[in-house]
């Protein structure tokens, strides 16, 4: 069975060099385990979906609740799916600084990354548009 799950943190060590571990790290661990998703990053919150069997998506969602490299973890959004949205990806990776902040803006009251301050459904319309607008890089 296929579920989608949504959550966001905030990152303990927000330099570019953290950054690219975690991305490095999902992008080897992740094809093994059948996982696939989007990591969008912007003003030291983290906001992934990921994809894959229900054990597998659970596995890695402990992982991450326990990694000393996230704090504040907290689950926006779980659904079973017929269907990966991010398929494309091993872990595609957003970098908010680089895109037009219109696209933030039109799912939050101001144009920065907050999923704190929004609904889980809310941060997956987010996550899709930047899907649909070409945002995402690192497709594999």
């Amino acid at each position: 069975m296929l579920v989608r799950l949504l959550y966001a943190s905030r990152a303990v060590d927000s330099s570019p060099a953290a950054i690219e571990n975690i991305l490095t790290q999902s992008r080897q661990y992740n094809p093994t385990c059948g996982i696939t998703g989007i990591l969008c990053y912007g003003g030291g919150i983290f906001l992934q979906a990921i994809e894959g069997g229900r054990n597998a998506v659970s596995d890695l969602y402990g992982h991450i609740q326990r990694d000393a490299r996230h704090k504040d973890v907290v689950l926006l959004h779980y659904e079973e799916v017929t269907e990966r949205r991010f398929g494309g990806w091993t872990m595609g990776q957003v970098n908010l600084a680089r895109i037009n902040t219109s696209i933030v803006l039109k799912y939050s009251e101001k144009p920065e990354l907050d999923p704190y301050a929004v609904s889980g459904k809310v941060s997956l319309a987010l996550l899709e548009e930047l899907m649909a607008t070409a945002s995402i890089i690192g497709r594999s």
